[in-house]
C-alpha cells in the first residue's frame, strides 16, 4: 500500500509545482510549449537510448510481457472499435487508444514496482514493449495523418526513423542487442540530459491545468470516460484473464502483470498529443481521471492478490 501512495504523491507533487508555475506565470505564455519540446525532441529519446542501451532484451520474450502486450491491444482495440462507430477522427482515436492502453511504466511504475512488487525491473517488459513497438506505431499514425500535402511512399515508410522517440529507442535496442558499452563520455551527458525526462512531462502537464475545470466535461466526455474505464478497470481484467486463464500465472506473478496492466496512463500521452496539436483535452483530462481512479483499484488489486 505505501509504494502505491508514495508512487502517486511523488508524481502529484511535481505536477502541482507545475500547477503554481503556470499561474504565477514563472516560465512565461510559452513555457509549457517549451517543456513539451524538449521533452519530446530531447530528453525522453535521451532517456530512453540510456534505459533500453543496458537493458536485457530477453525479457521481451517473456511470458509476462505476452500477457502486458494481450492486454494493451484488447483495452485499445476496444477504444478504437468505439471510436470508429462513433465517427471520431484518426487523432482522436489514436491519442484515445494510448490513453486507454499505455501504462505510465517510468515515472510511476518504477516506484509502484519497487515498492509493491519488490523489484522495479518488473517494469522492463513493458517499457520496452511501449518505446519499441507501441509509440512508434502510434507516432507514425499521428504523422501520416498530419494535415498538409500527401508525401512520398518512401517518405511515409521513413516516418519511424524521423521521430526523436522512435530513434532514441531503437538507438537503444541496438546497442543493447550487439552487447557494446557506450563510452561514458557520450553516455554521461545523454543521462544527465535523459533525467530532465519525467520532470519536464510532469511540470508541463501540470502547467496545462491552469484555468481547467473538473475532467470528463464538455463534448469529449464519452471519449475522456470511455480511455479512463478501459485503462483502470478493463485492461487490468483483460490482464488477470489472460495472465491466469492462459498462461496459468499465480501468485507474485500474476500480482506483477496486473499491478502493471492497472497503472494509469502516462503523462507522456500529453506530450505527444500537444507536439501533434490533436486531442490534447482529451488526453490531459483522461490521464487525471485515470490517476485518480487507479489509487484505489491499485490498492484493491495489491490487497487481493498480494
Amino acid at each position: 500500500m505505501q509504494g502505491v501512495l508514495t508512487g502517486f504523491a511523488v508524481i502529484a507533487v511535481v505536477i502541482g509545482i507545475g500547477y503554481v508555475l503556470g499561474r504565477r506565470g514563472h516560465l512565461g505564455e510559452d513555457g509549457r510549449t517549451v517543456l513539451t519540446r524538449l521533452a519530446f525532441n530531447v530528453a525522453t529519446p535521451a532517456l530512453l537510448f540510456t534505459t533500453l542501451a543496458g537493458a536485457d532484451l530477453s525479457v521481451i520474450f517473456s511470458q509476462r510481457l505476452l500477457v502486458t502486450a494481450a492486454a494493451t491491444a484488447c483495452a485499445a482495440a476496444l477504444f478504437v472499435t468505439v471510436g470508429l462507430v462513433r465517427g471520431w477522427g484518426t487523432g482522436q482515436i489514436t491519442i484515445g487508444a494510448l490513453c486507454s492502453s499505455y501504462v505510465n511504466a517510468g515515472n510511476l511504475g518504477i516506484p509502484i514496482a519497487f515498492y509493491v512488487l519488490g523489484d522495479a525491473s518488473l517494469v522492463a517488459p513493458v517499457l520496452l514493449f511501449q518505446q519499441i513497438v507501441v509509440t512508434p506505431l502510434a507516432l507514425t499514425v499521428l504523422d501520416l495523418n498530419r494535415p498538409g500535402e500527401p508525401r512520398p511512399l518512401m517518405r511515409r515508410l521513413a516516418t519511424p526513423l524521423r521521430n526523436p522517440m522512435a530513434v532514441g529507442s531503437l538507438s537503444g535496442v541496438v546497442v543493447a542487442a550487439t552487447g557494446w558499452s557506450v563510452p561514458s563520455p557520450a553516455l554521461e551527458p545523454l543521462t544527465l540530459i535523459g533525467n530532465m525526462s519525467v520532470p519536464a512531462v510532469l511540470l508541463a502537464f501540470g502547467i496545462s491545468l491552469r484555468g481547467s475545470g473538473m475532467p470528463a466535461r464538455g463534448e469529449n466526455r464519452p471519449a475522456i470516460v470511455l480511455s479512463a474505464a478501459l485503462k483502470t478497470t478493463a485492461q487490468p481484467v483483460i490482464a488477470w484473464a489472460v495472465g491466469a486463464g492462459l498462461f496459468h500465472l499465480h501468485g507474485a506473478a500474476l500480482l506483477d502483470v496486473v499491478v502493471i496492466s492497472a497503472l494509469p496512463a502516462a503523462q507522456n500521452l500529453y506530450t505527444y498529443a500537444s507536439q501533434y496539436r490533436v486531442a490534447e483535452q482529451m488526453a490531459r483530462e483522461s490521464i487525471l481521471l485515470s490517476t485518480a481512479v487507479s489509487i484505489p483499484v491499485l490498492i484493491t488489486v495489491a490487497a487481493v492478490l498480494g
